[in-house]
């Protein structure tokens, strides 16, 4: 909304997304990973406002390649092509009346065939609608949902809680 919207009423910003900050850190060695992390077959989804409405979609990737040693596996439907979890649209917020509930967890072929063990977002509301959707389908404990920044940080010392020093 900032950098597409906003500029019609007169306010300009600089906006970047979170994963675009994490790829520039890691590439100017501001933040340094000390460890890939395992996190088995990892999927990435390409959330439709950051990649479809902004055309964002190799800095998740680099950061996600970056803390795992590894390309991430891509969803059935992605890049321009990324299937939209619903809730930018008000579905996150709707009960559903008739027929089916909307297929939260977005590409639910992945998440049925149950070959993923990790679904990797860049996006709030892909991480409510696909955590939601796996409870749905009683895999949440077979199937972690995890943001770029999340698998990011278990990859520095920097970052891990158990680090942290509480007096400072």
């Amino acid at each position: 909304m900032l950098k597409n919207e906003y500029p019609q009423y007169g306010a300009k910003f600089e906006v970047i997304h979170h994963t675009e900050l994490i790829q520039q850190l890691l590439k100017e060695g501001k933040l340094k990973l000390s460890e890939s992390v395992d996190l088995g077959k990892l999927v990435i989804h390409d959330s439709c406002y950051l990649g479809r409405h902004n055309n964002i979609y190799e800095a998740p990737r680099a950061a996600v390649t970056a803390a795992t040693g590894k390309a991430p596996l891509e969803m059935e439907r992605n890049h321009n092509r990324g299937f939209c979890c619903g809730a930018g649209g008000g579905r996150m917020w709707l009960e559903e009346s008739v027929g089916k509930a909307y297929p939260s967890g977005a590409d639910r072929r992945s998440v049925e065939k149950g070959t993923r063990k990790t679904i990797c977002v860049a996006c709030p509301y892909c991480m409510t609608m696909f955590t939601d959707g796996l409870k749905d389908k009683g895999v949440d404990s077979k199937i972690q949902v995890l943001d770029v920044a999340e698998i990011v940080a278990k990859a520095t010392d920097e970052i891990k809680p158990n680090n942290r020093n509480p007096k400072s």
